[in-house]
């Protein structure tokens, strides 16, 4: 293996890293040196992921490793599964850097914010690549660590307290990941994740302690997850600035939570001994019962970003429930809906984020009428709130459909049921929303009617730096699941992944 395959996953972290450091020390008013850092290193890092994504699918190998424990060193790889992972962050960076240049235009403190923007996205980049548990924790504490500022960013009572109980549920999962990590090192050391997972030569002698550390596991990484009881701090940090709840919801935290699941699940345990300990089931009923769960809190939410939060605690589920169901196509529906739920969920939040900023619109029944005020911004919602429905072509569409004949290869009918009545669900809290935006009467004048500068020309929309996001991410959308049949769609990648995973 050559020194520059060794080094790349290496210089992933580093492209935002080492600009978010240098943007700490910057004078606010350094705005051109604050962007050029921002997008130099955005994209450097696309052209690196871009290269490692060829590489791995020519079967390369990129691995980084410097000793650290017994048993355990800090190790980087580059295979299949960590690649889905990044670059979907590297695209939601790429757009969300965009997004919130436009929307912190004239806001203080800009220089923190995306300094701990990118040590955020570092950290996920991080432990995306992570080749074991040992290095997966430190990545994994990094992330509540970049990520707390971010949500706190505005100094409000409001966004302190929520500050407060979002530290409070993330280091006591990383308390519990920690406490998992350490019992597994004691049995078997931290190898790097292999496909299939290196537990199963101690399955019968070490039954109850592969069990409690396995619950361990799941519960620290669960609250990241947003399953229930461990999901209350996500509707709590929806006072953080748009860009931030879009990071949130997408990509850093929740998808950081889900990409865990299915490392432990399939690269440590692997999945028989995961259906041998009894594990899966329950695993099973508790995404199942957190999708019905965030879908009827969703539905109960008149306030706009709180029904998006609560419909994340449903959607990123999804992943956990086709992890649990322990067969390939679920699996791939699983691994898929982590790319499809990020780009739609990140393109509503953006929308709402636009609303906001251009017309005060928090609450639901503010909508009416919208999509003849800001016509583009309410067409990416659409499609992103068509997607998360399950309405083809959107993306969204695809995952559900390998979800459902994931269940039905592994006899979980059940879960079917489970599906039917989330998309309902998603339909009853979505559905009156679009309805609202196109077809009811304009409300006479919303909460703060304003024209922001930089708007496209003949259209009152908003800045063009809010609005191309939107569309970007939708169209995404759209893309993912019009050409899911290509081997670089999020679909063909999958199956990849799975291909590998489960040596078919």
């Amino acid at each position: 293996m050559s020194d520059l395959n060794a080094l790349l996953p290496v210089l992933i972290v580093l492209t935002s890293l080492v600009p978010g450091l240098i943007i700490f020390s910057l004078r606010e008013d350094q705005v051109r040196l604050r962007i050029g850092l921002n997008l130099a290193g955005v994209a450097l890092k696309v052209l690196l992921v871009g290269l490692m994504l060829l590489g791995v699918n020519q079967g390369i190998e990129f691995r980084f490793a410097v000793p650290f424990l017994p048993g355990g060193g800090l190790v980087l790889q580059g295979d299949a599964l960590s690649l889905q992972f990044v670059s979907l962050s590297t695209i939601l960076w790429l757009a969300t850097t965009f997004y919130a240049i436009g929307y912190l235009e004239n806001s203080p403190l800009r220089s923190r914010f995306f300094g701990y923007f990118s040590l955020c996205v570092s950290a996920t980049v991080g432990l995306a690549l992570a080749g074991n548990l040992v290095t997966f924790l430190l990545f994994y504490e990094l992330l509540t660590l970049a990520t707390f500022p971010l949500v706190v960013h505005r100094g409000t009572a409001k966004s302190l307290q929520a500050g407060r109980v979002y530290l409070a549920y993330t280091l006591g999962g990383g308390t519990l990941v920690l406490m998992g990590v350490a019992l597994l090192h004691a049995v078997a050391g931290s190898p790097d994740f292999i496909p299939g997972g290196y537990l199963d030569h101690l399955v019968e002698e070490n039954r109850l302690t592969l069990t409690v550390a396995f619950a361990l596991l799941i519960a620290g990484l669960g609250v990241k997850a947003a399953l229930i009881p461990l999901h209350g701090w996500l509707p709590r940090a929806m006072v953080a600035p748009a860009p931030v709840s879009a990071l949130l919801h997408a990509v850093a935290v929740v998808k950081a939570g889900a990409f865990g699941i299915f490392r432990v699940v399939y690269d440590v345990y692997g999945a028989e001994p995961v259906q041998a300990l009894g594990l899966n089931g329950p695993l099973l009923a508790l995404a199942a019962s957190t999708i019905l769960y965030g879908s009827v809190m969703a539905l109960r939410q008149q306030e706009l970003k709180k029904r998006l939060a609560f419909s994340t605690v449903s959607q990123v589920s999804y992943i956990t429930m086709g992890v649990a169901l322990m067969g390939p196509i679920a699996a791939v529906g699983a691994l898929v809906h982590l790319v499809h739920q990020g780009l739609m969920k990140v393109t509503l939040f953006y929308c709402a984020g636009n609303f906001a900023e251009t017309l005060g619109i928090h609450n639901v029944r503010e909508m009416n009428g919208i999509g003849k005020r800001m016509p583009w911004t309410m067409t990416a919602f659409t499609v992103g709130a068509l997607g998360m429905i399950g309405v083809p072509p959107v993306a969204g569409f695809l995952s559900k459909w390998y979800l459902g004949l994931g269940a039905l290869e592994v006899g979980a009918d059940w879960v079917l049921l489970v599906l039917v009545g989330s998309s309902l669900l998603n339909a009853a809290y979505f559905l009156p929303l679009v309805y609202r935006g196109w077809f009811s009467r304009p409300t006479a004048a919303w909460p703060t009617e304003q024209r922001l500068g930089g708007g496209l020309p003949g259209l009152r929309e908003t800045h063009w730096m809010l609005l191309l996001p939107a569309l970007f991410t939708a169209l995404l959308s759209l893309l993912a699941g019009i050409l899911a049949g290509a081997v670089f769609s999020p679909l063909g990648w999958s199956e990849l992944i799975i291909e590998r995973e489960f040596a078919l």
